[in-house]
């Protein structure tokens, strides 16, 4: 273990030149005439976040705007976790750790943070206040990469010792949605707070882990089953390649800044709760830029997607037959959600401790990003109703 060090995002300027000679020299191909999605990237939107990052997309301004709060560093195990660390108006005493997932980053985050570390600040009160721990994943943004892939539960050991080891929280709340979810849910199932400390509550925006046996015992359950299987077969491409596959895909497109944004993008696209299907409606393309240059700046892309096949190496999602996550739980179910939309309570109760499930009104699967009015709301509610 090491004490935190102070870490501050500087990019050096080859780095980004490189980046930028490459973007200038993609060369677009043919589009069908009817490119509307519906075959994947849509080639008009490419050209046009192209054209933005060209000409106008600052990264030097992003840099400002990331390290406007604080980064560290610090060894975990043998493992260097980069994170960023907000003591607000909790003044230390009510800690939660924020998990990314993928295609995104902590940066996900970053509309949400002050509203959670100073409440006060926009009209809330300084007790819901929370100190913010938000770690780079392994292998993500500015965290170590690692040998091979390592993944979720792996994961949520390193993450219990960054809080309790280095940080010296003896408890602390957790949060997450996509990896995210997966990550929370092994803190509660495998750091559950006891005499010793530990992770007390936490609160996912998408259901990770599955009850063992992973059977339908309800006409509503039967059906969602179906419903998933068939969002699966529509955008679970994806996932078979990163999960068997990931350094085929990763070798492809390293070398291509505009190729991984094509990739990261489109489920930008997919899995957002848009108006009309417009990605800007939400999301400004300096937004998304941010977020894939954090990849991008890192060569991060390889060890990124290498976490899905890592999934299936620690043996998949599904708990101990008969065991569930006993800490409780709350779960806020954007209706966006369209990669893992929300199980029937009565599955995530064989899962989870139930205690706290909010439907909000709209939102998808990036919630902190496209809705962290919403999103920081109901963390609010969440904590006050576990008593943290």
């Amino acid at each position: 273990m090491s004490e935190p060090t102070p870490f501050s995002i500087e990019i050096p300027q080859a780095r980004l030149d490189t980046i930028h000679q490459r973007v200038e020299a993609y060369q677009f191909h043919p589009a069908p005439v009817d490119d509307n999605w519906q075959y994947g990237m849509k080639t008009s939107v490419l050209a046009d976040i192209r054209e933005h990052w060209l000409h106008s997309y600052d990264w030097r301004a992003a840099e400002r705007d990331l390290n406007r709060f604080a980064h560290f560093k610090a060894d975990v195990n043998g493992f260097e976790l980069h994170f960023v660390h907000v003591v607000g108006e909790a003044e230390g005493k009510r800690p939660l750790l924020i998990t990314h997932g993928w295609p995104g980053s902590i940066y996900e985050f970053w509309q949400a943070i002050e509203p959670l570390a100073f409440p006060s600040r926009f009209g809330g009160k300084a007790e819901d206040a929370f100190d913010l721990v938000i770690p780079s994943l392994p292998g993500y943004g500015f965290s170590q990469k690692p040998s091979k892939p390592l993944g979720q539960r792996a994961t949520a050991r390193l993450f219990n010792a960054l809080m309790r080891d280095v940080l010296g929280y003896e408890t602390y709340l957790a949060q997450g949605g996509d990896w995210g979810a997966l990550v929370t849910g092994w803190l509660g199932f495998d750091h559950g707070v006891d005499k010793n400390g530990g992770c007390k509550a936490m609160h996912l925006n998408m259901i990770g882990l599955r009850p063992n046996p992973a059977t339908p015992q309800n006409d509503a359950e039967t059906r969602w089953i179906q419903q998933t299987q068939a969002t699966t077969q529509a955008e679970g491409a994806y996932l078979m390649e990163q999960a068997t596959k990931p350094q085929t895909l990763a070798l492809a497109l390293m070398d291509s800044p505009v190729g991984q944004a094509a990739w990261i993008l489109e489920k930008f696209h997919g899995w957002s709760d848009l108006e009309n299907g417009d990605l800007f409606s939400i999301y400004t393309r300096d937004q998304l830029l941010t977020n894939i240059m954090i990849y991008l700046v890192n060569d991060a892309f390889a060890t990124s997607v290498w976490y899905y096949n890592a999934l299936f190496l620690e043996g998949g999602a599904s708990l101990p037959e008969g065991q569930r996550v006993e800490i409780p739980t709350g779960f806020a179910n954007f209706p966006g959600e369209a990669l893992y939309p929300a199980s029937p309570r009565s599955w995530c109760e064989r899962a989870y401790n139930i205690v706290h499930w909010t439907d909000l009104e709209k939102g998808g699967h990036f919630a902190a990003m496209e809705q962290p009015e919403l999103y920081v709301q109901d963390v609010r509610n969440w904590a006050r109703s576990v008593g943290a």
